[in-house]
């Protein structure tokens, strides 16, 4: 029982003194904080076992003036029945109301000593959560010390000014981490971003790489082709050169075979100087016409004497 009290009394004021603090600034309390806070608690403890004890006090002399009561009626009561003793067994009924009466009446001093017994333990159970508290508090008072040295330091009135500027500024250092953790989701967004254009451009370069060298082999083709190209219109005017010098000594040798034969330019009926072809169909005539003389002559006997003679 005393266990069971023990657990109820402790939860009852951890759950009395966690209210004191809010929920949002329990991860915050440093040592010292937590140490102001557990004297004020100790404070409030007292307090309440200082009310217990005269809750405590009043019950007990209540109970005693109670018990006196009680014993004071037990012994009127059993004068009564010293003296009407013949008439309590006349009326059994009558006693046996008396009896359950007292009965009660004891059943109920039984019930405020159970009681009695039960606030005196948990007066125990909560003197030693007092103890507890207050080895707690002896154990973290270097906080308090180390709070006021540096109270003595800083620009700050109370300890209290200085908590809650470091209060500030872990919510300000937890809002710097928060906006870092954003600021760094971003850039490794952009970063992944910058390698996927990255990537595309890679890509773009290396179709265009190979694109360019398609190219650059088609251009080789061609300038091959351009260069034998020109090696053949080089050989085309070289050849067209001699020809025409062919041609034009040709022109000059039928121009002066005409001539030879006897034939006439520049006249009414002559021949154009530069029209080689009549020239050539002349000299063709003139020739056929002297081997046709040629030939008579062969045929002739006078020359066949001749040839004789000759030999």
């Amino acid at each position: 029982m005393a266990l069971d009290l023990e657990d109820y009394f402790r939860t009852v004021f951890e759950e009395h003194l966690l209210m004191k603090v809010p929920v949002r600034d329990r991860g915050l309390m440093s040592g010292a904080t937590r140490m102001i806070e557990k004297q004020r608690e100790i404070r409030e403890v007292d307090k309440q076992l200082q009310t217990h004890r005269e809750e405590f006090e009043l019950k007990t002399e209540s109970l005693q003036r109670r018990r006196d009561e009680v014993m004071k009626k037990e012994e009127k009561l059993k004068e009564s029945l010293f003296k009407f003793d013949k008439f309590l067994k006349e009326n059994d009924a009558k006693r046996g109301r008396g009896e359950k009466k007292a009965e009660r009446e004891r059943d109920a001093v039984r019930q405020k000593e159970g009681e009695i017994e039960k606030l005196k333990e948990e007066c125990a159970v909560l003197e030693a959560w007092r103890l507890r508290l207050q080895r707690r508090v002896e154990k973290t008072a270097f906080y308090w010390t180390f709070l006021e040295q540096v109270l003595r330091l800083a620009k700050y009135e109370d300890v209290w000014e200085l908590l809650g500027r470091f209060a500030t500024l872990l919510s300000t250092k937890e809002q710097l981490r928060q906006r870092e953790s954003e600021v760094q989701e971003q850039a490794d967004g952009q970063r992944g971003a910058l390698q996927r254009y990255t990537d595309q451009q890679s890509c773009s370069i290396l179709q265009k790489n190979n694109l360019l060298s398609q190219l650059q082999t088609e251009l080789d083709q061609i300038r091959s082709n351009a260069l034998r190209w020109e090696n053949t219109w080089y050989h085309i005017q070289t050849t067209a050169a001699k020809e025409t010098l062919l041609l034009g000594q040709i022109k000059v040798v039928t121009l002066n075979l005409y001539h030879m034969m006897g034939g006439t330019t520049g006249q009414e009926k002559g021949v154009a100087i530069d029209d080689t072809e009549t020239q050539l169909e002349k000299i063709q005539l003139f020739i056929q016409d002297q081997s046709a003389i040629v030939n008579n002559l062969k045929q002739s006997p006078s020359h066949a004497t001749t040839k004789a003679n000759l030999k």
